[in-house]
Parts: structure tokens; sequence; C-alpha cells
């Protein structure tokens, strides 16, 4: 019996669970501050060592722990990853532009001098005088300051910054100053990597690890941070790792990350059967996203492709349904009719800007793909297919306790035949 009175087995249980939840709150929050996040930051510095050699073993991640915070720096997504940037809230989605300001910054952050308080229109203005000295234009247009104004609200949000007097809403919207805390001890590890000798994007590119020599390393980030893993995308030697140790690759990441591995003949993918590790909600609330889901649907349901369906004139691996923009557009344009009270009236007066939102989550997803003839459902899309809630009779109620499924039976090969899970609408 352990000191607390409880068998040892029920601690290290105990002890797996909660290592296994600090790296689910990792990957999912790479950065954790003791003011935004304490009982988190608590429990990753109480398993630090384990937690690094974890990441480090099976992701090639670094761990950096400190008393007042934690940074897990990710290795970069492989160049075939969908793009997915940053989006704080409701905001646009993180551009360019939005990127170099961020980088601008953080670079401002780190002037000499700077103290550990510092105006907001102090900031801005070292923003601005460090991007002349470096031959960045920036015209002060208002969808430029809206893009630092995001910069600037992502290290808040990370807890590199702190308002401690007014507000950065305040000072975007009618100017009003305010005052920020730097975090000093956590700032130099906001960038992966440091930027003094990088002049061009092939010097960045040259500082990232190729990882063509560990293929079992690079399998499981695609696994981890991927919303699905396409088949035909993979590396030959990424490809055999996942026939021959699927079993192991299977263990690893439901012990270290509570991940289910599926794996099907179009693809794979780490499922999170509780729904917290990824940013984006999907299914989820929202006219995007239940357009986005309704279409699928309807898109398959027109064309009712078999298993082992391929994109016509493609490569022979590249499964998928290619339906042309004129049809995703009707469809499109049936939808919004059918549901223009319930979705939100912007989408319904634009189905243009409805058609490009939609499209883009599932290109986020992996579930989909633009060609200049159409659009590509990837066979997984299948797996999100709605099915409306219904009110189950007595009758079926008493098959369900008394018969439950064959939790045994082994899963389809191929993601057409039978989706891998039917969500609820």
């Amino acid at each position: 019996m352990s000191g607390d009175n409880r068998p040892l087995g029920s601690t290290a249980q105990h002890e797996a669970a909660e290592r296994r939840l600090a790296a689910r709150t990792l990957l999912a929050c790479p950065v954790l501050t003791s003011h935004r996040q304490p009982d988190e930051l608590a429990v990753v510095r109480r398993h630090s060592a384990a937690l690094r050699s974890t990441f480090a073993r099976l992701l090639s991640y670094h761990l950096i722990v400190e008393t007042s915070f934690a940074r897990l720096v990710k290795t970069p997504p492989s160049p075939d990853s969908p793009l997915r940037p940053v989006q704080r809230g409701d905001s646009p989605p993180f551009t360019p532009q939005t990127y170099a300001l961020f980088s601008l910054t953080c670079a401002a952050l780190l002037t000499p001098g700077t103290g550990e308080w510092l105006l907001i229109s102090s900031l801005v203005e070292q923003v601005r005088a460090d991007a002349a000295s470096a031959g960045v234009e920036l015209r002060g247009t208002p969808s430029e300051n809206r893009r630092l104004v995001q910069a600037v609200g992502l290290l808040i949000d990370w807890g590199v910054l702190t308002e401690t007097d007014g507000s950065l809403s305040a000072w975007s919207e009618r100017r009003e100053e305010g005052v920020l805390q730097i975090h000093r001890p956590l700032l130099p590890h906001v960038l992966p990597r440091p930027l003094r000798n990088v002049v061009s994007l092939d010097d960045l590119a040259a500082q990232v690890p190729s990882g063509a020599s560990e293929p079992r390393r690079s399998l499981r980030r695609r696994l981890v941070e991927n919303p699905l893993v396409k088949r035909e995308e993979l590396p030959e030697e990424e490809r055999d790792v996942l026939s021959r140790e699927r079993s192991e690759l299977t263990r690893l990441l439901e012990e270290h990350f509570g991940l289910t591995l599926e794996v099907r003949a179009e693809g794979a993918l780490a499922y999170d059967t509780e729904g917290t590790l990824s940013d984006v909600a999907y299914p989820g609330p929202g006219t995007v996203r239940q357009a986005a889901l309704l279409l699928t649907d309807a898109l398959i349901d027109l064309a009712r492709p078999a298993a082992g369906h391929h994109v016509p004139g493609a490569a022979a691996d590249t499964p998928g349904l290619l339906t042309p923009w004129a049809t995703v557009r009707g469809e499109l344009d049936g939808l919004a009719t059918r549901y223009a009270k319930a979705w939100a009236g912007a989408y319904i007066a634009d189905p243009v800007r409805l058609q490009k939102e939609v499209v883009a989550l599932l290109e986020s997803m992996s579930l989909a793909r633009s060609l200049p003839e159409g659009l590509v459902l990837h066979p997984a899309a299948a797996r999100y297919r709605p099915e409306p809630h219904a009110q189950p009779t007595r009758a079926a109620r008493r098959m369900t306790v008394s018969d439950p499924p064959n939790a045994s039976a082994p899963p389809p090969d191929a993601l057409f035949t039978e989706p891998f899970l039917r969500e609820a609408l």
C-alpha cells in the first residue's frame, strides 16, 4: 500500500493519467503560464522529466519547463500538411503579413533597454521603426492595423504580454492608451528558432530538420497533428511503418496522448474520443460548419460512390470524389435556401463567401482539396455524414440494452463503403 492508502497499481495509473493529460494539454496549447493556466502548468512541472523524454523520443519535440511557464517547441509540419493558419476567435486567419508583424513585435519587445512595462503606442512605434530598418514596408492602413492588433493579441493570449492598465481593444478602437507587462522569461522562447541570421525563406528552411531519416517519428507527428493522414501522400518509409508497426503505433498513441488509431485503405487518423485536442470543431455549431457537413452529405448522396472510387484522370492511388464547381455551388445554394432562417444572414446574402469558407474548412481538415475543375472529397468525408436526431422506440431501446454492438468486429476497409462514424446533426 502507498502512503496515501491507495494501492500501488492505482497510484501508477493515476500518475500515467496525469502525464497523458499534461501531454494533451501541451499539444493543444504549446505555451502555458502560471498567470493564465496555473493548474495545468503545475501538472506539467510535476511530470516535466517524463514529458520531456516522451516528446523528444516519440515526436522530436523540445519541451522547456520553467517556474512560471512551459513551452512545447514543435517540429514544423510537413510540406503536404493542410494549411491551418493561426486564428484568434472570430478574427480572420493570420496572413503572411500578420506573421511578419508578429515576428516584428517579438523583436521590438526584445529591444535593449525595454523595461518590464511598455505603452501600447510605444510598442507600435518600435514595430514600425524595426520594420523600416529591415526594409519591410508598413503603410498604416486600417487592415494592416487590424493585423498588428491580431499579432499583439496573440502574445496576450499566450501570456507573453499582460494588459495591466487599459486594453488592446480600447487602443485599437479609440486609440486609448494602455500599459502592457512583459513576461521576460518566456519571451525568448516564443519563436521556435532564432531569426537573427535569417534573411530569406531559404535560410529559414535550411534550419528546419528534414526528419527523412526517422520515419517513425515523422509518421507519429502526422498522426498527432493532422486530422487525416492520406495514404497516397505518405513517403514509402512511413507507409511501411504504418503497415508493419500498426499495433505499436496504436499502443503509443493511446498510452501517451489518449488517441485511438484508425487505419483504412485510403488513410489513417488518430481519433480523439474526448474531442478536446483539435482547435477546429468539426462537426460543430455555426453556419460554415453546418454547411460543410451538409454539403459533403449531399455530394456523396448525389454521386453514390463505391468503395475504391478514384479521382478521374489522377494517379491510380488517389482516392476521392470529384464534383464540378457548378454542382458544388448549386448544392450550396439549395442548402442556403433551405436553411435561410437558421444560418447567418451574411452568408445567405453572400454565397461566394459561404462557398469559399466551407471549402477552406474542409481543406483544413484534409477532407477536400480544390482543383480547377472541381472539389475533390476524400473518402474520409463519409465519416461525418449527418444522422438526424430521432427518439428511439421502446423496442429499439430494449434491443440496445440486450444486444449491444459487437465491439470486436473488424472495422471496414474502405471509407465510402461504411463511414467511420455517423455524427448526429
